[in-house]
């Protein structure tokens, strides 16, 4: 990039080359060097916007954990319709097929980052934890309306999808489970608890 040509919305850029390539390289291949080259963008760039590149990488982290608050509401309107195991089964193949898995394996890759992250996010990995508030909260909709039982441990259930979601689609080099992988799965863990007709 030439000097003195300024670039637009530099964050998002940086932020979606860094998905790209966690995407087809996975975390050990996330540098400043290849996201600023996939960015098409000077190296500078990146550590004129950020302290560092851990800092870059827990800013990233997070705007990709905010980006889940539309998915969440969607599955939380979702509550009422079509079926429980059906809902949770789009729910986890949009979020495990996005770029929520690689984050995982990141945070997990760099403990400098995980360091960061806990300045802001205290608990659990930030992905997976904002996941299972999401399941959690779409649950406890289902149970309000009935279709889920009034004594169902949602605390219990949330985690166990998300878990069960996560090892389904850890596997970044093999094909991606089936749809009826995830919903045997999920009717799995909540087929207890369902009571809908």
């Amino acid at each position: 990039m030439p000097t003195g040509i300024a670039i637009r919305d530099v964050r998002d850029q940086l932020f979606d080359a860094a998905e790209r390539i966690l995407l087809r390289d996975g975390p050990d291949a996330l540098t400043s060097r290849a996201i600023t080259t996939e960015a098409g963008c000077a190296k500078g760039v990146l550590h004129r916007h950020f302290d560092d590149f851990d800092a870059f990488l827990a800013e990233f982290v997070l705007d990709r954990i905010h980006r889940m608050d539309a998915q969440a509401a969607a599955l939380r309107e979702s509550a009422g319709t079509g079926t429980v195991a059906g809902n949770l089964t789009g729910a986890l193949t949009a979020l495990f097929g996005s770029v929520a898995v690689a984050i995982v394996a990141l945070v997990i890759f760099r403990d400098e980052l995980r360091a960061r992250l806990r300045e802001t996010w205290p608990a659990g990995v930030p992905v997976l934890t904002e996941a299972a508030i999401m399941v959690a909260s779409y649950l406890t909709a289902e149970r309000e309306l009935g279709r889920v039982a009034a004594d169902a441990d949602i605390d219990a259930l949330a985690p166990t999808l998300i878990g069960a979601g996560h090892l389904l689609f850890a596997d970044r080099k093999g094909a991606p489970p089936d749809e009826g992988a995830v919903h045997k799965t999920v009717t799995t863990v909540i087929g207890g608890v369902v009571r809908e007709a």
